[in-house]
Order: structure tokens, then sequence, then C-alpha cells
């Protein structure tokens, strides 16, 4: 059926596109997804495609690389959220718009934010990945915990306090790098209502939200260990841990057998303001400028944001950013956490959108290591952290 949708979409002109697209992609379920639906598309379009497959760091000087040297080495590209206005200011990605892409409505609106920029769309979200809350089933039923016990900050903390009073253990976290350790903190930080910069995008680390929320992170932390992905992952499956900041690119929870998740509540206790906290981490796609193959480049992009298409992906581990997927009947039917996905992408929140933002999560997360270990006061590192992130923003 699929197939047969995607040669009536083709039309007889699109398969007179030859040669080969070569596509920039983040390694693991993210790649693998987009595999998927090539076979299809390759034979449909008789387009070959090549995959490079590449790790966080290594895709995103990839792409700037190519654009900086012109070599026209990638014709599809995924690109991380807190990349997009150092990709706009080197000119690597190519506006969509004018290539005859358009952003539909049954895209989730907020997902959309970082997507288009001065009125030109150079991205496509393609990749749901958004903050939730992973938490051990069978320790939350042993000590009396259900979901409705976890929509606050304070109740979250309850379960990990008695839970590692209990011998299981509390809140896994990351801290392993700089970014970790800052995307980690994230949802409690907006939960209290605080942000890293402020809308003109000045540094807001030293306030007192700020600290409250650190605050809080740590005594949570406390109550458990930090842990590597794997580890966390597996320490939330076995009930060594029995909270953490995960993402559903992670692992499928309706395999799990004893872990699941959950939208990031909001809100710090019952009687305070709720806020959006589930930070996206989605991966987005983007044709990079210097592809001489845009036109079948924008052809695939189509392809793989085709809702029929994206609908199908679930099935192997994809996350569309739509709502014809996401709540879906017969999808919910199988994939009930597609709504928990739904709901958290519908209250979800970008990384700051800057050119600066590796630099500014190094220097935060640096200090916040600092203060997590006990080597600083709470004060004094987010006061060093302000101070050198003013410097380094160039704040008069």
């Amino acid at each position: 059926m699929i197939l047969g949708l995607i040669i009536s979409l083709a039309g007889c002109a699109s398969s007179n596109h030859a040669g080969k697209l070569v596509l920039a992609l983040r390694s693991g379920t993210y790649a693998e997804v987009i595999k998927s639906c090539l076979p299809d598309f390759e034979e449909s379009y008789g387009i070959k495609c090549e995959v490079i497959e590449l790790s966080e760091d290594d895709l995103h000087s990839a792409v700037l690389d190519d654009s900086e040297h012109s070599k026209g080495e990638y014709d599809l590209c995924m690109v991380d959220g807190s990349w997009v206005s150092e990709y706009i200011y080197e000119d690597a990605l190519a506006d969509l718009g004018a290539l005859g892409y358009e952003l539909d409505d049954d895209i989730i609106p907020a997902t959309t934010s970082i997507c288009v920029q001065n009125g030109s769309t150079y991205l496509v979200p393609y990749y749901g990945n958004v903050t939730v809350m992973m938490y051990n089933r069978d320790v939350a039923d042993e000590l009396g915990f259900d979901e409705s016990s976890f929509d606050t900050l304070d109740g979250i903390m309850d379960f990990c306090r008695l839970s590692s009073d209990a011998g299981h253990g509390g809140f896994a976290y990351r801290g392993d790098t700089e970014n970790d350790i800052v995307v980690d903190f994230l949802p409690i930080l907006c939960a209290f209502g605080g942000w890293v910069v402020d809308y003109d995008n000045n540094p807001t680390v030293d306030t007192p939200v700020f600290k409250e929320a650190l605050e809080f992170y740590m005594e949570l932390a406390s109550t458990g260990s930090q842990l590597p992905k794997e580890d966390l992952i597996a320490s939330i499956e076995n009930g060594s841990s029995v909270t953490a900041v995960g993402w559903p690119g992670w692992y499928n929870a309706e395999e799990s057998t004893s872990s699941d998740y959950m939208a990031f509540p909001g809100k710090v206790s019952p009687g305070s303001a709720g806020y959006n906290s589930n930070i996206y981490g989605i991966w987005t796609l983007g044709i990079p400028n210097n592809s001489t193959n845009k036109k079948a480049a924008v052809e695939l992009l189509k392809y793989l944001m085709n809702k029929e298409v994206q609908k199908k992906t679930i099935e192997i581990g994809g996350v569309p950013c739509r709502y014809s997927s996401l709540n879906a009947p017969d999808v919910l039917e199988k994939n009930p956490h597609m709504g928990v996905i739904c709901t958290a992408l519908e209250n979800g929140i970008y990384r700051p959108v800057m050119q600066e933002w590796p630099k500014f999560y190094t220097i935060l997360g640096s200090k916040m290591k600092l203060i997590m270990n006990g080597e600083v006061s709470v004060e004094d590192g987010l006061g060093a952290a302000q101070e050198e992130l003013e410097e380094m923003m160039k704040i008069k």
C-alpha cells in the first residue's frame, strides 16, 4: 500500500531523476528509521541513497565543514535544534520554500518554531525526541505510586526518597559531559519557571529561581547516582534506580517489562504555576546549501515527511511530529506511549537558538559539575558561570 502511494505521488516526471543522494544522519535509531524508508523511495524514484551515519558531534562538524569548504558532499542532513542559528549564520542550509517544500498543519506547531527563520523555512521536524520522565513501574506499584503521583516535582521527590529508603535507589542523572548535565537539568529549571537566558539571549543563571531549581535538582540527585546513558536505562529497568530524565529514542517502552515513561510535569507543587518543561531533542531534516542535487533531495524530503510514510515508521521506532501519526486510534492501540509523546511535544521547548550555545552549555555545565561535586558552593559556581557567560556573549 505504501509503495503504491509513493508511486502515485512521484508521478512520471519524478521518475526521471537520476544519480545518487548522500544523507548525513545521526547514528542510532534516528538513522535506522530513515534507512528503512529508503528502498521504496529508491525503487519509485530511480534514485540511489547512500547513508553516512555520524555521532552527534561528528555530524555537527561535518555539515559545517562541508559548507565552509563548498564540498557539496551531502544532499540531506539531520540537524539538532540547537545548531540552527549557527547553520543559518554559516549559510549551510537551503531555503526549502524556494525548492517547493511547505510545512503543513498536521505537524505539531510548537515543533516547527525553529524551522522557520526570518520568514524562510530551512528545516522540517522529523524525529520527535523530547524529554520524558522514565520510572520503574514495579517499584512505583510496590510503594503505592502511580502516574497521578508524578504530576509535580514534589511527587517525584517523594517517590525517590521513599524508594531510596527502601533500598531500591532513587533518581539517576547524567553528568558525563557538560551538555548532558545541562540538558538533564533543564526540565527541572523550566518547572520552576526559570530559563538559561532571557528574551534577548542574555544569560540568567545567577538568579534566585535558577538557584532554587538547582538546589532541588541536587537534592533529587542525592537519592540516586550519576550514570551514563546505557547504565541509566538498565538501572530503571532493573529497579536499582527508579526515575530519570530520558528520551523516547533510547528504548521502546512497549517492549519493556518494568520501566515506563510519562510527559515531564511542569509544576513544582499542586498549588504552583505550571510551565512547559519538556525539552526538545528533535532531529530535524534539511538540505545543505552546497548540494548539487537539490531537486532530487526535496523529493526525498517530501517522501520522508509524507503522512502515511511517517505513520508507518512508528512500527520500527520512529517518532513523527504529526498528529495523524501520534493520535491515530490504530497506533495508540498498539503503541499507547505515542499519546504521551504527543502531549510532551505539544508542551515542549527548544534549547536557546544561538550560535554560542555549544560554548554556553560547556561553560554552564562545567560550573554545574563543580557544584554537584561539592567543589564550589551554588552561589559561587553560578556567579562564576554568569560572569563567564556574559564575557563570552560580550554582554556589557
